[in-house]
């Protein structure tokens, strides 16, 4: 019995960036999972879109799809978008049986391959003293998706015992320019930030500039093509390919 493919599925952006990202990452949940078929696909603005991709598996004989939405937070991608392409998706190839998971979402192991970023940034910008830190996320309209980020940066700043501010690129205050410069007038001088983003983009890059520009002494990757992130995904695989077996 063959078991289901998985779709990871990622939002999409016009930067290049992002889509290579997003395969590096299928290639690291690949390399861990080789039995696997396994295809990315995204909402917009990149290629593959996810019809595309169920109709190649159609075609490949694959009866049974697990998708994993690749987002960080639980807002109106996940809780619109992926059901109406998973119903375009079924009404279009009767028989076939699509399971959405749970998103990616804020693990806690993405603290430590934030970690991981963020010595890299540090060890680049020479800074050995540190007295502050913003957790930089895409933000959304969604408060309670905002406020799983903020519970995220009390858990980072508790472990690392520095004063956190969670700050949105988009839909939500403190700018991370603004999480800075509150910081700083508080007298604190070497403040850094970690990039809670999947893959690079515009957003990411805009939220890197205010940064800086307020006197953030160094700015962290996105968590990117990691091997933990990649475990995630096929812990969600694993949960959504038992919910499709028949009880």
């Amino acid at each position: 019995m063959t078991a289901p493919a998985l779709v990871a599925l990622a939002h999409g952006s016009r930067d290049p960036r992002s889509a290579a990202t997003i395969s590096a990452l299928v290639a690291e949940a690949k390399a861990q999972r080789p039995d696997l078929r396994i295809e990315k696909a995204f909402l917009e603005k990149s290629k593959p879109g996810f019809q595309t991709v169920v109709d190649r598996l159609v075609r490949a004989g694959y009866d049974e799809i697990v998708v994993v939405p690749l987002l960080l937070v639980e807002a109106f991608h996940a809780r619109v978008d992926v059901p109406a392409m998973i119903a375009e998706a079924t009404e279009r190839h009767p028989g076939l049986k699509i399971q959405a998971t749970a998103v990616l979402g804020l693990e806690a192991c993405f603290l430590e391959v934030l970690d991981q970023r963020l010595r890299s940034a540090l060890k680049e910008a020479r800074v050995r003293e540190l007295d502050a830190l913003v957790l930089a996320a895409a933000g959304t309209s969604d408060p309670l998706a905002n406020q799983a980020v903020a519970r995220l940066a009390r858990v980072w700043g508790a472990h690392h015992k520095l004063p956190v501010t969670a700050a949105y690129a988009t839909s939500a205050p403190p700018a991370t320019g603004e999480a800075v410069r509150a910081f700083r007038g508080e007298g604190r001088r070497h403040i850094a930030v970690a990039s809670l983003f999947l893959a690079p983009g515009t957003l990411v890059d805009r939220a890197t500039e205010l940064a800086l520009e307020a006197g953030a002494v160094a700015v962290s990757e996105p968590l990117g093509a990691h091997p933990e992130v990649a475990r995630i995904i096929l812990a969600r695989y694993a949960v959504g390919a038992v919910e499709l077996v028949p009880v």
